[in-house]
């Protein structure tokens, strides 16, 4: 591995991984028996902080053994030995956090003007935010028994299906033919090629992606359709009447804001229709298909180091704030990025928060290309946010989903800048803009259509049961054809491509955040420009707000108001001024 974990835990057999757990679960015994009647009306703010602090505490112990765990699964899904101790370990945290179930459960049944007095008390003035919040899911709750059944069975339910999906994803062996040269790729040496200049290397990616793909056709089927069945049964227990319910809960946001969002996006699509009609014209290809929406157009394509990235990354950090310079620097100075491809490694790239007593860590894929290069920014931009808002504690340290993504797309925001304003070649100047607006299409208009198709086959699932791969199929090329139009020819090939987005599995309806995220920093990026030394102190700030108040009020104190329909409208003023540009550029030549 790239990474050194040695900060969570020295291997897989340290003595302290079976002494802390030993411990945590004498704590977690200790803790019901001495609270499990405490929580209630009478409760004094002082035995409420008491008890939450050192609730916290065997979280944040717990927390520590499952990153463990997952980092090293996500590591080498293909390690036997990691394999199982992410299992015994999932194991052993579910039977330790039953012992837990009972407080929050406990602090939802006093009643709610009881409930105020309390968490409006100055001694819980550093859980207010926490505890205010967990009023909301009371109507959600179920009792005791019934939550530890609920909790227990995620291991041989979604969470099993989590991991089937990747293993079985990472074990697929793509076949790549090109000029009578056989190879076997993973899948993201298979994606990457979708890049490639040569439009005969893309075809065959595309066929290849979707003959390994069709290999599990049946089982990654199957799988989300446990997936599917098991959201509609927990919705059903819990009483969320609608299949993103939950998500919009736990992101704090409501449901109006959220249809606001995907209304403007669906609204919207003319853009990328726009620019991708452009894009066919710029690369003189008549039959524009899906496999040519990430040709490269210009010299950029070219290979670009990792200490290349690194240099370009910290560069652009340093300009914004030589705080945001200095955490970055840290994940380099003391490895914590994991970042060359491997086989057996999962595919993509993800910032793993960990615990506040430790720090974050990055895993990525870096193939070389210019768009690696901003997933670096975007996930040290994760990895600074979390950095920053450890001192929260474990329960406030992590932004809901709609905020999680404002401090990575800002930070690709920067990298972005700083490359577009030292261009001078025209020629070279289009391929960045067209780059960027490629990626802002991906992270705005693409998660906005699929969640479209999650919705679609929720609802189908719900009302309908059990779906056929070819119901797949079609829901996929539904929801893709809002975004493509007539500017792009869906081939046979990409109906298929459903089958490896991971967050369908393991996150649902987690994608739209992506493009509440992205359209955020659009609007923070105007107040960035407007006065950027009053700026970056309250983006700071921001940043190390974690969880601490709902995402509507943090915001709201750098200027922005998403409760406003008319946010997200004008957030797409980037977007449009870009696109303006590139077609002035391509057609002033």
């Amino acid at each position: 591995m790239d990474w050194n974990l040695d900060d969570l835990y020295k291997s897989i057999d340290s003595k302290k991984i079976k002494s802390d757990f030993i411990k945590l679960e004498s704590e977690s015994i200790a803790f019901n028996k001495k609270y499990r009647n405490s929580i209630n009306e009478k409760s004094s703010p002082k035995v409420i902080l008491k008890s939450i602090i050192e609730l916290e505490d065997i979280y944040e112990g717990l927390g520590k053994i499952s990153s463990y765990a997952s980092l090293l699964f996500a590591s080498d899904t293909n390690n036997e030995h990691y394999s199982k101790f992410f299992q015994d370990s999932s194991e052993k945290i579910s039977n330790i956090r039953k012992n837990l179930i009972f407080y929050f459960l406990s602090w939802n049944k006093i009643p709610e003007k009881k409930a105020k007095l309390l968490y409006s008390n100055t001694l819980l003035k550093d859980y207010s935010h926490l505890l205010k919040s967990e009023r909301k899911y009371k109507k959600y709750m179920l009792s005791e028994p019934e939550e530890k059944i609920m909790d227990k069975k995620t291991i041989t339910s979604s969470r099993a299906f989590n991991r089937l999906f990747d293993q079985t994803l990472n074990n697929i062996e793509f076949k790549l033919k090109i000029k009578n040269k056989e190879s076997t790729l993973t899948e993201t040496q298979v994606l990457a090629l979708l890049y490639d200049k040569d439009r005969k290397v893309r075809i065959s990616a595309a066929k290849s992606l979707t003959e390994g793909l069709n290999s599990e056709r049946k089982l990654l089927t199957f799988i989300f359709n446990q997936i599917l069945t098991d959201s509609k049964i927990t919705n059903q227990i819990r009483g969320h009447k609608s299949p993103m319910s939950a998500r919009n809960l736990s992101n704090e946001i409501s449901e109006k804001t959220v249809e606001a969002l995907i209304k403007t996006c669906n609204k919207y699509n003319k853009l990328p229709i726009k620019y991708y009609s452009l894009k066919s014209k710029i690369l003189k290809i008549k039959n524009f298909s899906d496999y040519d929406r990430y040709a490269p157009l210009g010299e950029s394509s070219k290979k670009f180091s990792f200490n290349d990235a690194k240099e370009i990354v910290l560069d652009s950090f340093n300009e914004f704030s030589t705080e945001m310079g200095d955490i970055a620097k840290l994940f380099f100075d003391n490895n914590w990025i994991d970042y060359k491809l491997r086989n057996g490694k999962r595919g993509g790239a993800f910032s793993h928060s960990c615990v506040p007593s430790v720090h974050p860590y990055i895993l990525m894929n870096f193939t070389g290309k210019i768009r690696d290069v901003m997933t670096l920014a975007h996930e040290l931009g994760h990895g600074i946010h979390q950095y920053l808002s450890r001192k929260n504690g474990y329960f406030q340290q992590n932004t809901p989903l709609t905020t999680a993504e404002t401090a990575s797309v800002f930070a690709e925001m920067l990298v972005f800048d700083k490359l577009l304003n030292g261009e001078n070649d025209r020629q070279e100047k289009l391929y960045l803009i067209c780059s960027k607006l490629e990626d802002m299409f991906a992270t705005v208009f693409r998660q906005i259509v699929m969640t479209n198709f999650e919705w679609d086959v929720h609802n189908k699932s719900k009302n309908s049961g059990e779906l056929s791969s070819s119901d797949f199929d079609s829901a996929w090329i539904k929801a893709n054809s809002k975004m493509f139009g007539n500017s792009i020819k869906i081939s046979e090939y990409y109906k298929s491509w459903w089958m490896y987005i991971p967050h369908f599995i393991h996150s649902p309806f987690y994608c739209y955040s992506y493009s509440f995220g992205e359209l955020l920093v659009h609007g923070l990026f105007a107040k960035y420009n407007e006065d950027k030394n009053v700026f970056v102190k309250k983006y700071i700030q921001l940043l190390s707000s974690g969880s601490t108040d709902s995402p509507e009020k943090l915001v709201k104190k750098i200027g922005l108001d998403i409760r406003r329909n008319d946010f997200w409208e004008s957030s797409m003023y980037l977007m449009k001024n870009l696109l303006t540009e590139a077609e002035k550029i391509f057609y002033e030549k």
